[in-house]
């Protein structure tokens, strides 16, 4: 399925080290958690909580977006970047929660990596997928319909989630220095995807 991926200039000139990769996955099974899922999942649970850090605010890959997020106006304690969400849940000591085999595999990508990677319903895109300022100058993910991830990477809207349902999806991928981890966590996404049946392709932006 064609799909275009843009970063506005605005958005790329201010953070011109920001990188972002998109794996598109035609034909995916999609369904309620399962073995595979949960394995993965409790497996990056354990390693955050033994990672030894006990703040997730303090992993310098989060303190980089916790920067940025002041940047464009948004209080990082108030709305910490997903990849936090997820850290600093498990390391309090509490579970991630079970939502469905696609979303739980990102989640562990995400926690496990310590990027913020979000997934949507392809089909419910309408028209291409853009990285923007919106008026009051929070950054966005949005489509031709509207906005699609609040402030880049904190909130996805429902309009486009995963669904047991969904069959074509597209994952965002979010990376600021110091992460360097992008290339693998992508590949590590993409061997579970096409486990699932999915036919993948990755977009790169800014390109």
């Amino acid at each position: 399925m064609n799909v275009g991926v843009h970063v506005s200039p605005e958005v790329a000139a201010a953070w011109p080290a920001y990188e972002a990769a998109i794996v598109i996955a035609a034909g995916v099974r999609n369904g309620p958690s399962d073995d595979a899922s949960e394995e993965l999942l409790a497996e990056a649970e354990r390693a955050a909580r033994e990672s030894g850090l006990e703040r997730a605010a303090d992993d310098p890959r989060i303190a980089a977006w916790r920067a940025v997020f002041s940047q464009f106006g948004s209080k990082p304690s108030r709305y910490p970047c997903s990849a936090e969400s997820l850290l600093a849940r498990v390391l309090k000591g509490e579970p991630l929660p079970r939502i469905n085999a696609l979303v739980d595999t990102y989640n562990a990508i995400s926690l496990r990596y310590v990027i913020p990677v979000g997934g949507e319903d392809l089909d419910r895109l309408v028209g291409d997928l853009r990285l923007v300022r919106a008026d009051d100058g929070e950054v966005v993910w949005r489509d031709d319909e509207g906005v699609t991830c609040r402030r880049w990477n904190w909130r996805q809207e429902p309009r486009t989630q995963l669904t047991e349902a969904t069959r074509n999806a597209f994952f965002v991928f979010d990376q600021l220095p110091p992460q360097q981890s992008l290339d693998a966590a992508v590949g590590e996404l993409i061997d579970q995807l096409e486990a699932r049946g999915a036919r993948t392709r990755v977009i790169s932006a800014p390109s």
